[in-house]
């Protein structure tokens, strides 16, 4: 009778084991499936766009909004973690130059966070910053050495003009 039973509960852990194995793959394919899909969405979403907005600087005497504008030529995901690569014209410190920028993006959910820490940026500088990616919206702060602030704006697709390189601005 004993016998039985023991070899009812290992037919059980069996049957619930191979059930289980196929259940886990399933979910491992299609949490592929849906990562894939959210990174080509943001990619389609980011390139070729224009980011339109203002950004602040904390602690400033003068707290009126400056504009700000990116033109991302092209975002693609790099085989390593979680970067990627950003072609983007950037207009900043009377510089508008275009520049690829392997950036990291970390996603709370399914939202993408473009997340910079010290990231040296040629001909610009060492920048730190936080951009939330949300439908056609962006937010977020960023510092450059001792200065900082915050950034919002819209995100405008199939907006960005051509590269430049580097160019100084007349003010």
């Amino acid at each position: 009778m004993r016998y039985k039973s023991i070899c009812r509960r290992i037919a059980a852990i069996v049957v619930v084991a191979l059930l289980t194995v196929p259940l886990g793959f399933a979910q491992d394919v299609a949490a592929d499936d849906l990562h894939k899909q959210r990174f080509e969405k943001f990619a389609t979403t980011m390139s070729g766009a224009k980011l339109v907005g203002q950004f602040t600087m904390t602690g400033a005497d003068n707290k009126e909004l400056t504009a700000e504008e990116y033109h991302i030529h092209e975002v693609k995901k790099l085989d390593e973690g979680d970067f990627w690569m950003f072609k983007a014209r950037v207009k900043y410190g009377g510089r508008d130059v275009t520049v690829p920028m392997p950036l990291e993006v970390k996603w709370a959910a399914n939202t993408p966070v473009i997340t910079l820490d010290e990231v040296e940026i040629p001909l610009l500088g060492k920048f730190s910053a936080r951009v939330v990616i949300d439908g056609n919206k962006y937010a977020g702060t960023w510092s450059h050495g001792e200065v900082g602030g915050h950034l919002f704006g819209e995100i405008a697709r199939g907006q960005a003009e051509p590269e430049k390189s580097e160019q100084k601005q007349d003010k």
